[in-house]
């Protein structure tokens, strides 16, 4: 399950971490407790629209482009999830099949199977 605020969380970390300042900086500026922010950064609480007007504004970030991050990383999450839950109900690809290949002798080869080489991949032939 993909939680809005851990990823609201995580941006709002990136942009802080970006600007090379603290927790206790960024804390003051915006008028939360440090403990607060904190929480709100590692995901554990939801910040109002209020609140997190106030990180932006002490991060001299613009709340558009911070919720802008947090769409793409929604929407990234989402491929993510959508391609974990499609590749366990679609089976793996099979191998192409091959017209059947005559061979008459191969020294030091079993003589049902063949290994042929070829500058992609290597395919094994099934003697009939």
């Amino acid at each position: 399950m993909i939680l809005l605020r851990r990823l609201l969380g995580d941006v709002l970390r990136r942009q802080r971490q970006r600007q090379g300042r603290t927790l206790r900086e960024v804390s003051s500026s915006a008028r939360v407790s440090l403990g607060y922010l904190s929480e709100v950064e590692r995901g554990q609480k939801e910040a109002s629209s209020e609140l997190l007007s106030a990180i932006c504004d002490a991060l001299e970030v613009r709340m558009s482009q911070v919720m802008r991050e947090v769409s793409d990383e929604l929407s990234l999450a989402e491929l993510a999830e959508s391609a974990a839950s499609t590749t366990e109900k679609v089976p793996a690809p099979m191998r192409p099949v091959l017209n059947p290949v005559s061979v008459t002798s191969v020294t030091g080869v079993p003589e049902e199977r063949v290994t042929i080489k070829s500058p992609k991949e290597a395919v094994d032939v099934v003697a009939a």
